[in-house]
């Protein structure tokens, strides 16, 4: 295992595990990505460690994870959490069973969590959450029996309370207390409570985590579009254009971000707390 908050991250969303996931690469690198794949959210995935492990040496290690970035399988980068309390940008190194392509990877650096996609092969159910709560109120209070329109026009409703992080006891507890007797309109009385007893909406989480992508070769960092495949322009051989506006090299890169977080750090110590 890494040292706590580095080695191997699980990427969301992911397809289950399946005996064909890496039949699309080498076999080489299919052999990796399988070891990797199988090694549980914080192990050391580096260079190093898995020539102890596995009959590659470090050169042709290092060589099929710059493959498997390109097959969208590996991303390496930092990442800094807003609300860690921490100044230090923590190296990480994400993994995806399911192949992902750069759209979906510079969506994830930005923050956004893509929703996960549904296996063709499950069949979506067919009564919601809300739906199946309202039909039993019946049972905690024969008052409130449902019919299946009644049901599915309330349902809507139920569900943004849901959203706002109801559980069904909460739910259950707010729309069969204190009911009159008798109940002439069980969906009348019911949509009533679930419009004036609608739960406030929820704090909203703290910002989400701030990433910056590197270069598979030359570890520079970038925007992930300037980073097809984990790769940078440099690095692909891409000749940059002359003039005043010509792009700083990778080690240029470096040096200056360097530079631009001592400045920042210098900056925030000299601020009182």
């Amino acid at each position: 295992m890494a040292n706590p908050g580095y080695g191997k991250r699980s990427a969301p969303g992911q397809h289950r595990r399946t005996a064909h996931d890496f039949a699309h690469l080498p076999p080489r690198e299919a052999a990796i990505a399988a070891y990797v794949d199988r090694l549980p959210d914080g192990a050391d995935i580096s260079v190093k460690t898995l020539a102890k492990q596995l009959p590659y040496g470090q050169c042709a290690l290092r060589t099929a994870l710059n493959n498997l970035q390109r097959a969208g399988h590996l991303r390496r980068g930092r990442e800094h959490l807003a609300d860690s309390g921490s100044r230090r940008w923590i190296t990480r190194s994400w993994w995806s069973r399911t192949a992902r392509d750069d759209d979906w990877w510079a969506a994830f650096t930005r923050g956004a969590v893509p929703e996960p996609e549904q296996p063709p092969d499950r069949a979506r159910p067919t009564r919601s959450r809300a739906h199946i709560l309202l039909a039993a109120l019946g049972r905690t209070a024969p008052a409130l029996s449902l019919s299946q329109a009644d049901c599915a026009a309330l349902a809507p409703l139920l569900t943004e309370w849901f959203a706002r992080g109801a559980s069904d006891e909460y739910a259950l507890q707010a729309l069969t207390s204190g009911l009159p007797s008798p109940v002439h309109h069980p969906a009348a009385l019911l949509r009533k409570r679930l419009t004036d007893k609608l739960p406030p909406e929820p704090v909203r989480p703290a910002r989400l985590p701030l990433r910056i992508l590197e270069c598979a070769k030359c570890r520079a960092p970038g925007r992930p579009e300037a980073l097809p495949g984990g790769i940078c322009g440099a690095c692909r051989g891409e000749r940059a254009p002359s003039g005043p506006n010509t792009p700083l090299s990778p080690s240029e890169v470096q040096s200056r971000v360097a530079e631009i977080r001592g400045a920042m750090n210098q900056r925030r110590e000299r601020t009182p707390a």
